[in-house]
């Protein structure tokens, strides 16, 4: 959001009374000795309590099989049960064919994948990314840490890419895709980023579907892990990027990546890949080496449980009702306490788990020590962007689900407080 007026037009005199004055506020938030944590976008205990029947859906009693008579309790079945197939076709709209069934974790999957790819190359690779003198992504920023995580342990050289708000700048995107035969795929969560909350246009998909790539075996990475995690009755829509691929005359272009870890148990969830035919089989064939079979009980469990996208999308409705009415909270604080002073600018995301925060320049990385001195835990100023440095020392990622109502409050307030003083600060040197 933008503000037109604020601390710029007020005299050195006042901005001297008015740091003293937050000074002493401050200081009294810090005799408080107060531990809140805003670090991670985890669900709450409220959160996780909606699916702790699914504990009891099985029992020693029931015939745990699958629905083609495979043995849940036996080895088999690397690629997921059928029913597991179907419940997650559902939410990524596509075929049961183009679907794999993982472990608990959708990260681990997009480690694997990627791991796999630097091993022996993609679907249609010529030369396995490892052999290559050097290896790029591209990676959309503010982003997800542990995209970029995943690079670096692999040695993945990461290009930032400005975020905008219909998704990436996919002038920027074509152009370096176009001319870098180095540069071999890009992460992208589409819907409700992490952490901006932006939801990608049709133009934004339907331009990574068919952009020309110097690299043939480019692949977009496309973590869809707020697909049904909306904070409202209208939902962002996000246009189908597989089909679109397929459109396109790319149909092995991305690998789609979700999981039900903020649906039920982030320790005990189900993940899923999805692409092409060519692409699952090709992956099927690879992983046969590694596993014999994922956890088929677990599977079921969920199935049981989740049903189908409509009963999904009715339990995402009880998750709302608990974290939507934080997201109103911080908001209404970020409006009250930074609105109009031309120091702050955040988003207001209609899903997803944050809320992205930007400062004046050179400013984040103090906010976040003050605000830790304070009591207060934020992810790392720069852990958005590759190498964890954001150019412009600016973004703060908000985590309000898991903290409680007063506890997100209270720290809240704090870092109001610490923005407002950091940024006088940098006024005054400016002047």
């Amino acid at each position: 959001m933008e503000q037109s007026a604020g601390f710029t037009n007020l005299g050195a005199t006042e901005l001297n009374r008015l740091y003293a004055s937050l000074k002493e506020t401050y200081g009294e938030y810090k005799r408080r000795n107060m531990k809140l944590d805003m670090s991670r976008g985890k669900p709450c205990p409220e959160q996780l309590a909606l699916s702790k029947e699914m504990l009891d859906i099985l029992s020693s009693n029931d015939l745990l099989k699958a629905e083609d008579g495979s043995d849940c309790l036996n080895y088999g079945g690397i690629d997921g049960i059928p029913e597991a197939k179907r419940l997650f076709s559902q939410m990524m709209n596509v075929s049961e064919n183009e679907v794999m069934i993982g472990g608990n974790a959708s990260l681990n999957m997009m480690f694997d994948a990627l791991s796999r790819a630097m091993l022996h190359g993609v679907y249609g690779s010529e030369v396995p990314w490892g052999k290559l003198p050097k290896v790029k992504f591209l990676c959309p920023s503010p982003g997800y840490d542990r995209h970029f995580s995943i690079c670096e342990q692999l040695q993945i050289e990461m290009i930032t890419v400005d975020m905008l708000q219909h998704g990436p700048d996919m002038d920027m995107v074509e152009k370096l895709a176009r001319e870098d035969d180095s540069i071999k795929g890009i992460w992208c969560v589409p819907k409700y980023s992490n952490p901006d909350g932006i939801t990608y246009s049709d133009e934004t998909v339907d331009r990574l579907a068919r952009m020309h790539t110097e690299a043939s075996d480019f692949t977009i990475f496309w973590d869809d892990a707020y697909t049904v995690h909306h904070l409202t009755n209208e939902p962002d829509p996000l246009k189908n990027i597989l089909a679109a691929c397929k459109t396109a005359g790319h149909p092995n272009r991305v690998y789609m990546f979700c999981s039900t870890s903020k649906i039920t148990f982030p320790g005990s969830g189900v993940a899923a890949l999805a692409s092409s035919e060519a692409n699952v089989s090709h992956i099927r064939k690879q992983i046969s080496a590694q596993t014999i079979g994922p956890d088929k009980i677990n599977q079921l469990r969920h199935v049981r449980f989740l049903q189908n996208i409509d009963h999904i999308h009715a339990h995402m409705k009880k998750h709302a009702d608990i974290i939507k009415p934080k997201f109103d909270m911080v908001l209404h604080k970020l409006e009250t306490a930074l609105g109009g002073k031309n120091i702050a600018w955040w988003n207001k995301p209609n899903g997803g788990y944050f809320i992205s925060l930007n400062t004046l320049d050179d400013c984040a990385a103090e906010v976040v020590q003050m605000a830790a001195e304070a009591g207060v835990t934020l992810t790392k100023a720069g852990a958005t962007f590759p190498y964890g440095k954001d150019p412009r020392n600016r973004n703060i990622r908000i985590a309000p689900t898991f903290p409680s109502l007063e506890e997100l409050e209270a720290a809240i307030d704090i870092l109001c407080l610490c923005i407002q003083l950091v940024s006088i600060k940098k006024l005054q040197v400016q002047r």
